[in-house]
């Protein structure tokens, strides 16, 4: 074993960032880490692009079909659900007594467009700060694969910031300037959220539990207007009555609801005037975990909508919800 690799050990989560800028990069310290890996007789899984895999294919030869290929267009829907599935990935093979590897390529490319609803990339980060508290104890290692062709610099070095371990040419590395998730994820709960915009498909007012039944009519007429299908639009209508029902028992009223699309996107935007604080972590952990901070309620929201914003202020609580077309529809993996 090289100087600085770490074996994972129950109880510990190694999460190392691969940053790569070339394909001899990608070479030169992905494939020895692959061949550790299977010379350990690590069950090793690869959520990657078409590109990085046809790389480690013409490098490993028939080695690679040693490896374990799962779909990244689809494991990516969802940003909550899929990091719920992973989870639930690493906990079966650590019952099963099978040391695993997980490689990804994060799909963060949903909508790449300038005047893009929400920054997909960044959300994806909360959750990368989030999982070295869901994952610990499976004794799992996850390398993520980011490559500063295609992202900015600035996202790149928040990547590095999220991860405990850094994969190098002379393997893991441990980094000194990693960042707890319960800091990054307090820092990017102050941040406001962008303003609604002015005119709005949906625009409704709740002060009792018993205008609920009204509201998911309406989000049920709303979704299918925007040719959204039943079972899309059930996800639609759970999670945002599970927001505005935590509005109107926990926080002050009214509760302000809000609903457009940008696209073939819906986002709706719930509003109290509370202005409790939510927890950082909120919906982050599954239910019955160690930390249960936010209850059953955020943690589904955080499966059915594909990304989740919020924001406490001084006056006022905003719960924002993204629902592309596309990632509602297709069945996610996991």
């Amino acid at each position: 074993m090289t100087a600085g690799q770490i074996s994972p050990t129950a109880g510990q989560f190694v999460h190392a960032a691969l940053i790569v800028d070339s394909d001899e990069t990608l070479r030169d310290r992905l494939i020895p880490a692959l061949r550790r890996s299977l010379d350990a007789r690590e069950r090793v899984h690869l959520v990657v692009g078409a590109h990085v895999e046809r790389v480690i294919r013409d490098t490993l030869g028939g080695l690679a079909d040693r490896l374990e290929w799962g779909e990244r267009a689809a494991f990516h829907l969802r940003l909550g659900f899929a990091y719920e599935g992973l989870r639930r990935y690493l906990a079966a093979q650590h019952a099963a007594g099978s040391p695993v590897h997980v490689i990804t390529e994060p799909d963060v490319s949903a909508d790449p467009a300038p005047d893009a609803p929400v920054d997909r990339a960044t959300a994806h980060l909360s959750y990368e700060s989030a999982c070295g508290d869901a994952y610990a104890g499976y004794g799992c290692a996850v390398t993520c694969l980011w490559d500063s062709r295609r992202h900015p610099a600035v996202l790149i070095e928040r990547v590095r910031d999220l991860h405990n371990h850094e994969l190098t040419a002379d393997g893991r590395q441990p980094n000194a300037g990693y960042v707890p998730a319960a800091d990054y994820l307090r820092v990017r709960s102050e941040i406001p959220l962008d303003p609604a915009p002015s005119v709005v498909d949906l625009d409704l007012d709740l002060v009792e539990l018993d205008q609920l039944r009204a509201l998911r009519g309406a989000l049920h007429r709303w979704a299918v207007a925007r040719s959204f299908d039943a079972d899309a639009t059930d996800d639609i209508a759970v999670a945002v009555t599970e927001v505005a029902t935590n509005g109107l028992v926990h926080g002050s009223l009214p509760v302000r609801l809000r609903g457009w699309h940008h696209r073939d996107m819906l986002i709706v935007q719930v509003d109290d005037s509370g202005g409790g604080r939510i927890p950082p972590t909120a919906g982050y952990h599954r239910p019955g975990s160690a930390d249960r901070i936010g209850g059953r309620g955020l943690w589904l929201v955080r499966q059915l909508a594909d990304v989740v914003t919020m924001h406490s202020g001084g006056s006022s609580t905003s719960v924002r919800l993204h629902f592309p077309h596309p990632g509602s529809h297709r069945q996610p993996a996991g």
